[in-house]
This record gives C-alpha cells, sequence and structure tokens, in this order.
C-alpha cells in the first residue's frame, strides 16, 4: 500500500510507534486478531490498535508462506485432519529471549478430496428452500451416499477412543452418550474465540433433520452438561457467555453441537440459515403439534449453498431448473 502522507510528516509519525508504552491492553476481538491497547508516547495518553494484515496473495508470497514458518508445533491429528501452532519468521521479539506468541493457527487437510476444495474456494452463495419431500426424495439419499465414503472416520475415531481422547473434557457413555472436546478451529487460549465441540455416541441421528420431540429431555440434558463442563473448565467464563448451536446443511453429517463465546464473530459459519440455536431448536420440537415422532422431518429448512456444492449442483440447481435430480449420480 502507498502512502498519501508528506515523506516529512511520515517520517515524524512512524516514530511515534517504537516511543509507545503499554499501560493495558483494552479489548481483542476478531477472534484475537485484533488487538486495542492504552499506553502512552512521550507521557502523553494514546490509543494504539493494531490488527493483522491481509496475506499477500502473489504466488511467490504463497509459494513460500510454508518453508516460511517456524516453530510449527502440532495441536492435534485425527485421521486426514491435522492443526497447528507456529510463528512467522524467527519466534523471538528483536533476537531477544522473549518468546513470541505464535501468530498462525493452521489446519491441514492431507490428503484432501475434490469437496474439500470445493467447500473452501471461493464462490457464490444461494438460498434454497428444503421442503420435507425434497430432502426426503433427494438429499437423504445424498447424505447417505457421503456417509457411505469414509467422510466420518475421524469422528468415530474420537466417540470409539482412537484419537484425541486427551482432549476430551467431557463424557456421558451409553445409548444416548455424548463428549465434549475442543474444536479443531479455535487456538486453545484465546478467551473470546473459545469454540468446543460436542458429538454425540448414537448415529441415528445425522442432523437436525432427525430430532423428533421424543429427544427434547436429551437435547436439554446435554445443554446442561455441556454449559456446566465449559464454565468449569474455563471459570473465567459464565454460563450466559456461551452460544450453543448446530449447522444445517452441517458439514459432516453425524450430530454435533458447537459451544462458542457469544464474543465470537458471526462469520459464514453462524450466518442466519446456517446456525439453528439450540435454545430455539428445542422450544419449536416442544411446541410442534403431535406425538413424540413429530420433528423436524416434518418442515421446510432455508439455507445458504455454495454455488461449487455438490448439493447445489446435483440437487437444487436441478430442482431450480424444473429438472429432476439424479440419485443413481451420486
Amino acid at each position: 500500500m502507498t502512502s498519501t502522507t508528506p515523506p516529512e510528516i511520515a517520517s515524524k509519525v512512524e516514530a511515534y510507534i517504537p516511543r509507545f508504552r503499554l499501560t493495558r491492553l483494552l479489548n481483542q476481538d476478531q477472534a484475537g486478531r485484533r488487538i486495542s491497547l492504552l499506553g502512552t508516547i512521550d507521557s502523553q495518553p494514546g490509543l494504539l490498535i493494531a490488527e493483522r494484515a491481509a496475506f499477500a496473495t502473489d504466488h511467490a508470497h504463497l509459494a513460500s508462506f510454508p518453508t516460511s514458518l517456524s516453530r510449527v508445533k502440532n495441536l492435534g491429528a485425527n485421521d486426514i485432519y491435522f492443526w497447528f501452532l507456529a510463528n512467522s519468521g524467527a519466534g523471538k521479539a528483536g533476537g531477544g529471549d522473549l518468546d513470541v506468541p505464535p501468530d498462525f493457527k493452521l489446519n491441514l487437510i492431507y490428503p484432501c478430496t475434490e469437496k474439500h476444495v470445493k467447500k473452501y474456494s471461493a464462490q457464490g452463495v444461494r438460498m434454497v428452500t428444503e421442503t420435507p419431500e425434497t430432502y426426503a426424495s433427494y438429499v437423504k439419499p445424498w447424505i447417505q451416499r457421503q456417509r457411505e465414503k469414509g467422510t466420518l472416520n475421524w469422528i468415530f475415531n474420537i466417540i470409539e477412543g482412537r484419537s484425541e481422547q486427551e482432549d476430551v473434557i467431557y463424557r456421558e457413555t451409553g445409548e444416548e452418550g455424548f463428549l465434549l472436546l475442543p474444536d479443531l478451529n479455535w487456538d486453545r487460549k484465546t478467551m473470546s474465540s473459545l469454540h468446543l465441540l460436542g458429538l454425540v455416541e448414537r448415529r441415528d441421528i445425522w442432523s437436525v433433520r432427525d430430532l423428533k420431540k421424543g429427544e427434547v429431555q436429551w437435547l436439554k440434558h446435554m445443554r446442561e452438561k455441556f454449559s456446566d463442563a465449559t464454565v468449569k473448565l474455563y471459570p473465567e467464563i459464565e454460563k450466559d457467555q456461551l452460544k450453543l448451536y448446530v449447522h444445517y446443511q452441517p458439514t459432516y453429517h453425524h450430530f454435533h453441537i458447537h459451544i462458542v463465546h457469544v464474543a465470537l464473530e458471526s462469520g459464514a459459519t453462524q450466518a442466519v440459515g446456517k446456525a439453528l440455536s439450540l435454545e430455539n431448536i428445542i422450544s419449536q420440537l416442544e411446541t410442534m403439534q403431535g406425538g413424540s415422532e413429530a420433528g423436524f422431518q416434518d418442515v421446510s429448512l432455508t439455507y445458504g449453498l455454495g454455488e461449487a456444492s455438490e448439493l447445489w449442483e446435483k440437487v437444487f440447481s436441478m430442482v431450480k431448473g424444473g429438472g429432476v435430480p439424479d440419485v443413481a449420480s451420486y
């Protein structure tokens, strides 16, 4: 970025930064990527707001990015998913003895699939309304096919005790068992961006679509246990600072609940139609007409879909055009 400030003024104000003396941290937001600092410069009060700059996107910089990292530390590994903390540069402050905290949180998917590539590619988004009939005829068979491809192996590794057991915060076993552990996207230290994941042991509930009135007490029990376990482990957080929600459509079709700090900025994963509040789900189930078998299989759900997603390409784009999705092509 080219400066428009006259050189003599630029030189003067650039000298302010190294003279800034910290008084205290005022705020940390954007999932820890921006900080507001109160301090002084030459005994006069000053406010310094620091935000991580955007990544360079030219090929040369991107090609050298992995090799420019230092102090890469693995946080976890499960099937094809790996996550790390790392430093840019040498990881030392001015060549001194003070260690610089990691400034990168890395997720690695290896080997990745075409589905992963599509998910993380820039793409247009369409809002679709999934009726009970569309779900039963076209979407549920698509979900069944995804599950048959082995995309849930990493979840079953956790549930069956083969990986990440040291990370489990809370667990109940049995027919309605569940467990709680950190989400792989959390750096495990920034409380304002806390993100935990609640996984159920039962395999008959793929998504919110499979929830029925008969599951209300189970959902309430999980809600309380997840909240209790979180504030017990992280006493600086109170229950009314937690937000519990589920995704639809979820990235993977094994029922799970996200537990996040309310200060975590609402990005695409918490957009309208994508994130459904657990409180609202419970309330909607309780007030539905019918007996214990009434549930979300009976309602229409509206949500956003990426244009590169299989669900858009093979189902909803066909429905929009007046065609019939080819279930056999899944």
